[in-house]
């Protein structure tokens, strides 16, 4: 199989088109990306067979295993064409922690499947920051479709990233809102696609967006530090989170913009991050659960927002005397 790139926005057009391809891995630290794609492989799957033939599996768990994620990629999908696989957390399973020859073997069955991978199955790894010194890694990266969802580098990335999610959208930018919008995010990839969102809302796609508009509707630059909800939830505690949530609300803030916020809580890893590694997987889960409900209006975003609070909350053990390391707070 050879290898292709692409991007998460010519990923979306293929899983419309039903033309999938056998093995997929998508890496970066761009969170809401990774489960918006998730989402798209599910869909993919007629909803009346969605629940045989769609498997979600969590590296971070002990119950998943690679003999469990081969197995499931070669069972042969029920009243339709295709299985898709999702491996989220899959960094867990390409670089175990604990080597053994029971492991040794398993990853050298996993690179005989990516060589030779079964046609009726999209098996999908989703993982965070991979060890490219690992054979099983580079094999993906020779011969499964990679797709980067990463951060924004700089103004001309940021300016890329625009005109691809507005083309997508069936939208229209002129350079002058491209230009602002990539200077008020800061490239901060989940601010900038929460503004982008807002402002695409607020045209409505009648005329092209212009900097009056970004101007308008964009969130206010001066607002660099709103880590306070962080900190509440690093410290388990839900009564100040909701606090600042509600303020955060009030205040006007997006909430796929509040959710990112919590998705880099949850991702970040110690140092910088205080979230305890057995809580991960089911904050993973909530947020996947959350960022579903607000992209299908599946309920009102402050309420869907707070229980997430509380989840995440309840997932944490604060240690004691700990000091929390969020960004743009002293150490």
């Amino acid at each position: 199989m050879a290898p292709r790139r692409l991007s998460p926005q010519s990923l979306r057009i293929q899983i419309s088109s039903g033309e999938l391809d056998p093995v997929y891995l998508l890496y970066g630290d761009d969170e809401v990306e990774k489960t918006s794609l998730a989402g798209a492989f599910s869909a993919a799957i007629e909803e009346d067979v969605r629940a045989f033939n769609v498997e979600r599996m969590y590296g971070a768990e002990s119950q998943t295993t690679i003999a469990g994620v081969l197995d499931s990629a070669r069972t042969l999908p029920w009243l339709t064409s295709r299985r898709i696989i999702l491996v989220l957390q899959a960094e867990r399973l390409l670089a175990p922690k604990r080597e053994s020859e029971a492991i040794s073997r398993e990853l050298e069955e996993l690179e005989a499947y990516i060589r030779s991978p079964q046609p009726h199955a999209a098996l999908v790894f989703i993982a965070g920051e991979l060890d490219r010194r690992r054979r099983v890694v580079g094999l993906l990266m020779r011969h499964a479709t990679v797709v980067e969802c990463g951060g924004l580098e700089g103004a001309g990335d940021a300016a890329r990233w625009i005109r691809g999610r507005v083309a997508e959208a069936g939208g229209r930018i002129d350079a002058g809102a491209v230009r602002l919008l990539a200077e008020r995010s800061g490239h901060d990839i989940g601010r900038l696609r929460a503004d982008l969102e807002r402002v695409l809302t607020f045209v409505g796609g009648e005329r092209p967006v212009t900097a009056a508009d970004v101007e308008e509707v964009a969130g206010d630059p001066g607002l660099k530090d709103q880590w306070a909800i962080a900190r509440a939830i690093e410290a388990g505690s839900a009564g100040a989170a909701l606090r600042e949530l509600a303020l955060l609300l009030d205040a006007g803030a997006v909430p796929l913009q509040i959710l990112g916020q919590l998705g880099w809580i949850v991702r970040t890893e110690p140092p910088k991050g205080r979230f305890p590694a057995e809580g991960v997987a089911a904050a993973v889960e909530a947020l996947f659960r959350t960022d579903l409900a607000l992209k299908t209006s599946a309920g009102d975003p402050r309420v869907l927002l707070e229980r997430l609070i509380v989840d995440l909350c309840g997932a944490v053990k604060p240690a004691a005397g700990r000091r929390s390391t969020t960004p743009g707070r002293p150490a």
